[in-house]
């Protein structure tokens, strides 16, 4: 098994080893470990994790859901091996004693960016006045019910715009795509997280949101205090924190810490 972990991606390299000089040993029998994690780090999570997968032998199944959606499932008592969300929610997850407190890793930050319908003109939001512009000349505005949505509420009323675009917002549920959202014709502009709207089809992808006015999310990982593998999921946080998944991450719209 190590031979093929040595042989593979070296994404995993330095984390594995570290995890087995720390006496986190591995079975000989393939194990699943089950991971819970948002839409907004999808596409990089689920490359690290198969690579993972690929060097220890190990299945890793994942969960997708939105950010709100995740805190439900944990607190509804849903059992997972790591548990992927906001910062914040896994503070609150290992104060519920959800999550190990000390298993904790922040690994990448997300701005909040914008996009369009791709049959719409494309509004400039280089500066805080165009985006108050394209938030006023817009039909209809798509926001999150996650971590962005939130702070798009309360940056409409520091903008001033609020109660003239009140009528125009429409907010799907937990883990609902933006870009989807866009591309079917549900909206005209949208915001969400930049992973999630980078590589969306069908829209026209604007850009982060000017630096005056721009908010991230911190996303971390946690080990699940039900985990029947916790030496496997603490390997996998690793992995996902390793310097050399900074390229994944950083492929996917998202920042490396």
């Amino acid at each position: 098994m190590f031979s093929l972990f040595l042989d593979g991606n070296s994404v995993l390299r330095r984390c594995v080893i570290a995890a087995v000089a720390s006496g986190l040993g591995f079975s000989a029998h393939a194990a699943d470990i089950k991971v819970v994690a948002p839409n907004a780090v999808k596409e990089s999570v689920l490359e690290i994790g198969s690579q993972f997968a690929k060097a220890t032998g190990h299945k890793v199944i994942f969960t997708w859901g939105g950010s709100e959606a995740i805190t439900k499932r944990i607190a509804d008592g849903e059992e997972f091996d790591i548990v992927v969300t906001t910062s914040q929610a896994i503070d609150r997850m290992a104060s519920a004693e959800k999550v190990a407190a000390e298993s904790k890793v922040d690994f990448s930050r997300s701005a909040v960016a914008a996009a369009v319908r791709a049959d719409v003109p494309r509004p400039n939001i280089s500066t805080v006045d165009g985006v108050r512009q394209a938030l006023l000349n817009a039909e209809s505005i798509a926001i999150s019910s996650g971590a962005s949505g939130r702070y798009f509420e309360q940056l409409f009323e520091r903008l001033g715009v609020a109660e003239q675009i009140k009528h125009k917002i429409k907010q799907p549920p937990s883990g609902a795509q933006i870009g989807d959202l866009l591309a079917n014709g549900g909206a005209q502009l949208g915001f969400q997280q930049v992973s999630e709207l980078l590589h969306a089809k069908g829209i026209v992808y604007l850009g982060p949101l000017p630096a005056e006015i721009q908010n991230y999310t911190v996303w971390s990982a946690g080990l699940h205090k039900s985990s029947q593998r916790p030496d496997l999921a603490r390997a996998l946080i690793l992995a996902l924190a390793a310097a050399e998944a900074k390229g994944v991450l950083r492929q996917s719209g998202l920042e490396p810490l």
